[in-house]
């Protein structure tokens, strides 16, 4: 990271939050690389709608720190190969490579301006081993080079569980897993998913429920572990796992 990033007071919201909700220790350079995607993202949103979260203080909680509760889902050894499926604004894939460097990160966000975004971000936070890729999940799924490749696979706020495994679970790796970043209908969901993570090679580790400060809405991290292969047909070709979900 460029050592111009000036320190932002603004931000001791987030390191505090950070160290009593997750045990981390936010170094000053990382708390300055918030505050720079936080002036960043503000800017941009103003001629591009990349988010409907637009107070700084809402930003620091409902992306930032939402984004580094993925870590809760870590398993050890902690993944290094992550792809981070609708990305948006870089959410929670950028954070969690501010805060774990060795990370490389593959975002992937269909939405050009999104896209352009992140490359943005990427650019001006210095950010190495860092691919984003405009194209759609089904599509990657079916590719040697990313087909069952990750040690690890986020998404946040894409698609019901069902299709979303169908995104996710094709591009883990056996022996990873994947993270859905959820609302109140996570336990619903995880039910009306068993078929489709079962077919797909995945099996439910754990519902882990997230708590944000200042945010009432429930949240969870839905965690699913890659126990078995990806049997060849799936991903399905674009748009077939939303129109005809498993």
């Amino acid at each position: 990271m460029s050592p111009s990033l000036r320190y932002n007071n603004r931000m001791d919201f987030l390191p505090t939050q950070a160290k009593t909700l997750l045990g981390l220790q936010l170094t000053p350079r990382q708390v300055e690389a918030f505050s720079l995607y936080e002036k960043e993202l503000l800017e941009w949103n103003e001629k591009f709608n990349l988010t409907a979260i637009r107070k700084p203080e809402e930003i620091r909680s409902k992306h930032f720190l939402d984004s580094l509760t993925c870590m809760q889902g870590f398993k050890e050894p902690r993944p290094v190969k992550v792809i981070d499926i609708g990305t948006g604004a870089g959410f929670p894939g950028i954070p969690l490579k501010i805060i774990f460097p060795q990370l490389r990160l593959t975002l992937v966000e269909s939405v050009g301006k999104k896209a352009d975004f992140c490359r943005h971000m990427i650019e001006v936070l210095h950010l190495d081993k860092v691919e984003v890729l405009q194209a759609r999940a089904e599509d990657l799924g079916q590719l040697n080079a990313h087909r069952e490749s990750y040690d690890l696979a986020v998404a946040r706020a894409v698609a019901a569980l069902p299709v979303l495994a169908e995104y996710l679970l094709p591009l883990v790796k056996v022996g990873g897993r994947m993270i859905a970043q959820k609302g109140e209908s996570a336990p619903a969901e995880v039910h009306a998913a068993e078929h489709a993570v079962q077919i797909l090679g995945g099996r439910v580790q754990q519902i882990t429920p997230v708590v944000l400060p200042g945010v009432a809405d429930e949240r969870f991290l839905v965690i699913i572990d890659k126990v078995a292969a990806t049997p060849k047909p799936y991903p399905r070709r674009a748009g077939l796992p939303s129109k005809r979900p498993l």
